[in-house]
C-alpha cells in the first residue's frame, strides 16, 4: 500500500491512543501510589520522588529530537521504538527490587514517551484532512489528556486491588496492542535535502540547563535557597537558557528551530500548554492536602477526582465541535477561564469539612471541563500553524512543554508547599500551593489572549462545511 493512497483509519486511531495511554499509566498512576512502592521497594521518600519525576524530565529533554528524527526516520519507526522503549521500561519495574531498576525503568519511560508524543501527532496529521484530523485529534486527545484522569483512578485501584506492579503489567499489554494496532499503517517521513547533520552541542546545552533548572527546583529548599549550590544552580539556569538561544540561533540543523515561533498561534498555543500542564501541580497539592490536613485515604482522595476523568472525556468531543463553529481561539479561552476558577475552589481550605469536600469535588470536576474544553482546539491549532516538513519537530517542541511544564508544575508546587509547611500551618501551605497554581492558569489565558487570533469568518465557514 502506497503512503499517499493510504487513508487514516478507526483501528489507527485506536492503536495510537493505547500508545499514548501506556505513558499515563506509569506517569501519572506513580504520583498516587507513592506509599504502596515505599513500603514494598524499601527505598527513602527523596530517592522515589526523584524516580517519580526523571519521566516527565526525560521526555522533556529529548521530545523534540525525537520529533526532529521521526520527520528525517520515519514517525511509524519512532513510534515503534517508543513502544518497545515502554515495554523494556516497564518491565524495569515489574521486576524493581530497589532503587537501581526502578530509576532505569523510569528513565526508560521517559524516552518511550518523547519518542510516541510527537511521533503520533505527525502521523494524524499525515493521514488525515480536515475536520477528520480534529476527529482523530480528539480522540489523540482523549489517550492525552484523558489518560491522565483514566490511570489516576485506575492506578489507585489496580495498586489497592492487585498490587502495584500489575500498572505495568497493563502498560506493557497496552503498547504491544498498540504496535498490533498500527501494524498496517505506512510509513510517513518528510520531503528533505541534504546530509542530516545532529545538533548534538544544543542537545548537550539543552540538557545540562533542564537538570540544573529542576535540581534548583526540586532541592532548593533542602540546599538552602541563600546557600552557594543554589546560587550556583541559579546562575547556571540562566545562563544555560541565553547560551542555548544563543548557539541555536547560528545552528543551520537546530535542536529547536525558533523560527517556529515566529508563528504567533503556534507561540499562543505551546506556551498556554506548558502553563496548563503545570497547573497539574494542583493534583499533588490537593491530594497531599486531603490525606494529611483532612485524613482521607489514598483511595478516598482519587475518587475526589473522578469527576475530572469524566468531565475531561465528556468535554474533549465538545471542545471540538465549539472549534468548528467559532474558530479555536475560543474554547482556548473558555477552557483556561473555567480550569483557573476549579483550581481556585481547591486552595478555600479555610472552609470546614463537608463544604471544603464538595468544593474540592467541584473544582476537579472544572478542571476537566477546562482543560477538555483547551485540548483539541490547542493541538490543532499548533499542529495546522507547523510546515508540513516539520510536523515532528513542531510537535515535539509542543509536547516538550506538555512534559516540562507538567514535570516544573508538580516540582514547583511540591516546593512551595513543603516550604510553607515548614513554617506555617498544612492548611496555609496547601493555599499557598495552589494559589500558584491560580497563577499558571492566568498566565495561561493571557497568552491566548495575547497571541492566538481570532478566526476569520472565512475559516469559521470552511470549519462548519468540514464538520
Amino acid at each position: 500500500m502506497e503512503a499517499t493512497n493510504y487513508k487514516g483509519t478507526n483501528k489507527m486511531i485506536a492503536g495510537i491512543v493505547f500508545g499514548v495511554i501506556t505513558f499515563w499509566l506509569f506517569a501519572q498512576a506513580m504520583v498516587n501510589i507513592v506509599p504502596a512502592v515505599q513500603a514494598d521497594l524499601g527505598i527513602e521518600l527523596g530517592a522515589l520522588n526523584i524516580a517519580i519525576s526523571l519521566t516527565s524530565l526525560f521526555s522533556g529533554m529529548f521530545i523534540v529530537v525525537a520529533g526532529g528524527l521521526a520527520d528525517r526516520m520515519g514517525r511509524k519507526k519512532i513510534t515503534y521504538i517508543g513502544l518497545i522503549l515502554s515495554v523494556i521500561g516497564s518491565l524495569c519495574l515489574v521486576l524493581a527490587q530497589g532503587a537501581t531498576l526502578l530509576i532505569i525503568g523510569r528513565i526508560l519511560q521517559g524516552l518511550s514517551a518523547a519518542c510516541i508524543m510527537p511521533a503520533t501527532i505527525a502521523l494524524m496529521k499525515a493521514y488525515f484532512e480536515g475536520a477528520e484530523r480534529q476527529r482523530a485529534l480528539s480522540f489523540w486527545s482523549i489517550g492525552s489528556w484523558g489518560g491522565s484522569g483514566i490511570t489516576s483512578f485506575a492506578g489507585g485501584a489496580i495498586a489497592t486491588y492487585m498490587g502495584w506492579k500489575w500498572i505495568f503489567i497493563f502498560s506493557i499489554i497496552f503498547a504491544l496492542l498498540a504496535m498490533w494496532l498500527i501494524k498496517e499503517v505506512p510509513e510517513s517521513k518528510a520531503k528533505t535535502t541534504g546530509k542530516f547533520k545532529f545538533d548534538f552541542g544544543g542537545l548537550g546545552i539543552f540538557i545540562v540547563t533542564m537538570l540544573a533548572i529542576n535540581i534548583l527546583i526540586t532541592q532548593g529548599a533542602d540546599l538552602g535557597w541563600t546557600s552557594l549550590p543554589t546560587i550556583l544552580l541559579g546562575v547556571a539556569s540562566v545562563l544555560g537558557v541565553i547560551i542555548f538561544v544563543k548557539y541555536e540561533a547560528k545552528r543551520k540543523n537546530a535542536l529547536i528551530d525558533f523560527e517556529l515561533f515566529k508563528n504567533k498561534p503556534y507561540t499562543g498555543a505551546t506556551i498556554s500548554n506548558f502553563l496548563l500542564n503545570a497547573v497539574a501541580g494542583t493534583l499533588i497539592v490537593a491530594n497531599t492536602y486531603v490525606q494529611v490536613g483532612r485524613g482521607f485515604t489514598a483511595f478516598q482522595s482519587g475518587l475526589l477526582s473522578i469527576g475530572y476523568l469524566i468531565a475531561v472525556l465528556g468535554m474533549i468531543r465538545v471542545g471540538e465541535k465549539i472549534m468548528q463553529n467559532t474558530g479555536a481561539k475560543k474554547p482556548m479561552i473558555w477552557g483556561s477561564a473555567i480550569t483557573l476558577v476549579g483550581v481556585a475552589l481547591m486552595g478555600l481550605t479555610f472552609l470546614p469539612g463537608f463544604l471544603y469536600t464538595a468544593m474540592v469535588f467541584i473544582g476537579f470536576i472544572l478542571f476537566g471541563l477546562g482543560l477538555g474544553m483547551y485540548a483539541t482546539p490547542s493541538t490543532d491549532t499548533a499542529v495546522s500553524a507547523a510546515p508540513d516538513d516539520k510536523v515532528g519537530e513542531a510537535s515535539g517542541i509542543y509536547k516538550m512543554a506538555s512534559s516540562l511544564g507538567n514535570a516544573f508544575g508538580i516540582a514547583i508546587s511540591a516546593t512551595v508547599y513543603s516550604t510553607v509547611a515548614a513554617v506555617s500551618t498544612v492548611h496555609v501551605s496547601a493555599t499557598v500551593g495552589i494559589i500558584t497554581n491560580v497563577i499558571f492558569a492566568a498566565v495561561s489565558l493571557l497568552s491566548i489572549i495575547i497571541l492566538v487570533p481570532n478566526a476569520s469568518r472565512k475559516e469559521k465557514r470552511v470549519e462548519k462545511l468540514a464538520g
